[in-house]
């Protein structure tokens, strides 16, 4: 492994762990895997904010619309067996549709481009006011005129892929989850994940509500079982697993369920997400972007009471997966926050002698600063911030416990000195920045309870 990359996943807890508790979020796992081998495992918080069950890394997570992906390499594989093509009509397969959804292709269902509606006239199964849907229902649906013309334009949906996988059952024979299981899961070698959950699922972290509608956080059981919608959002896996299994997405990967060929096919553009801020794309059950510089492949996922966002970064051949289990976790902004650390490590290095005496964590009335050391340079950043290294003071290091504000936002101390104070036994007490005093966590806490409570 990269020195700049043992640095970057040594900081990278420290800092989550700080997100979790300012964002008062109930838990959060993450995991990173590096040339198919798991460097990084780590859950906090609590499992359940009912019972104070703590998180650990083994507790499974719905990981919702991640699914597409699991679904995808599935339809792929039975390509390459060579019992289906992509441009294959899905009526083909599937008796009952519309006529207009009948002629749309398996390409155009994967990639979300054949017109189908994305949850049918009621989407109430994903707010549990009604069951989801059984293969009966998901018909009913399906029979209905899609709203759009096939191959206009990119339009997301889980009835698309649910009924991908009634082609799967229609192909094999088997039921959806049991041919999932093992064809996909089992020899991706994923020993935490199943295609659907359901009462008694075993580790099954709870799900959350958000804060703001009753002033509390209600727990969503989230064991339901998702039925005939399974192909489309009805997964639970671990972080491990889920970084593990996009790891082998990647066209690199020496392992991996599918050919070389058909993961480069899996992964390829298909169509630019429109009206998005955000420029996106997306290929085979495959979400793909871009942060800084750096491609990204991999998907997001939503299911009541659960957040999460997994990707792979093919040039680096890193896979991350964030699993939440509250609905309004940041995953998005913390996936983000991530990739700065990674990227930040990466551009300056891992810590050197000089440097990697200045690291830790000290606190003001204001909050908390993190030293965080690099080759030839210390970075003082605020781990409050989404995007940690956004315009974080850099520190040049001129002996011993003696360090130049050497760059700084303009509104900073620019050009003053930083300096370490120790205790009889050596350890820091106080870090000053300029004249800004800064104390371990316990220390600052006893000072603002003294000043402002007697």
């Amino acid at each position: 492994m990269d020195h700049w990359l043992q640095a970057a996943l040594d900081y990278i807890p420290r800092w989550l762990e700080f997100q979790i508790r300012a964002t008062e979020r109930p838990g959060v796992a993450l995991a990173i895997d590096h040339g198919q081998r798991t460097v990084l495992d780590v859950a906090f918080g609590v499992a359940d904010a009912q019972t104070k069950r703590k998180l650990t890394t083994r507790h499974r997570f719905r990981i919702a619309s991640h699914s597409k992906s699991f679904t995808a390499a599935g339809i792929l594989k039975l390509r390459e067996a060579g019992r289906l093509q992509l441009d294959d009509p899905v009526g083909r397969y599937v008796d009952g549709l519309h006529p207009r959804l009948a002629q749309a292709t398996l390409l155009q269902l994967l990639s979300h481009s054949a017109g189908t509606t994305r949850d049918g006239p009621d989407a109430g199964q994903f707010m549990d006011r009604h069951p989801f849907l059984d293969k009966s229902q998901l018909m009913a649906h399906l029979a209905e005129a899609p709203p759009l013309e096939a191959n206009t334009r990119f339009k997301y949906s889980n009835h698309g892929f649910a009924l991908l996988g009634l082609v799967i059952e229609a192909v094999t024979g088997e039921p959806y989850a049991d041919w999932m299981q093992r064809e996909i899961v089992d020899a991706a070698g994923l020993r935490h994940t199943r295609p659907d959950a359901g009462p008694g699922t075993a580790r099954l972290a709870s799900g959350h509500s958000g804060r703001l509608l009753l002033g509390r956080r209600v727990v969503i059981p989230g064991d339901q079982r998702t039925h005939a919608i399974a192909p489309a959002g009805g997964f639970v896996s671990t972080a491990a697993d889920v970084a593990a299994f996009y790891a082998q997405l990647l066209p690199d990967a020496k392992k991996s369920v599918l050919s070389v060929a058909s993961r480069r096919e899996m992964l390829r553009r298909q169509w630019t997400v429109p009206h998005s801020t955000v420029p996106a794309g997306y290929g085979l059950g495959t979400m793909q972007g871009s942060y800084q510089g750096w491609d990204w492949v991999g998907h997001t996922g939503s299911l009541q009471g659960f957040l999460s966002r997994s990707l792979a970064l093919p040039q680096q051949g890193i896979a991350i997966s964030l699993l939440a289990n509250s609905i309004d976790a940041f995953t998005w902004p913390w996936m983000d926050g991530v990739l700065q650390i990674l990227q930040a490590f990466a551009r300056h290095g891992a810590p050197g002698a000089a440097t990697r005496a200045w690291s830790g964590r000290y606190w003001n009335l204001w909050g908390p600063v993190d030293l965080v050391p690099m080759k030839e340079r210390v970075f003082a950043v605020v781990p409050s911030l989404t995007a940690p290294f956004t315009d974080a003071t850099e520190l040049t290091v001129k002996g011993k416990d003696r360090a130049l504000t050497s760059q700084a936002n303009g509104y900073a101390g620019f050009g003053e000195p930083a300096r370490l104070v120790r205790d009889g036994q050596g350890a820091v007490k106080e870090l000053w920045l300029g004249g800004s005093r800064n104390v371990p966590e316990p220390v600052a806490a006893r000072e603002v309870r003294r000043r402002y409570e007697g």
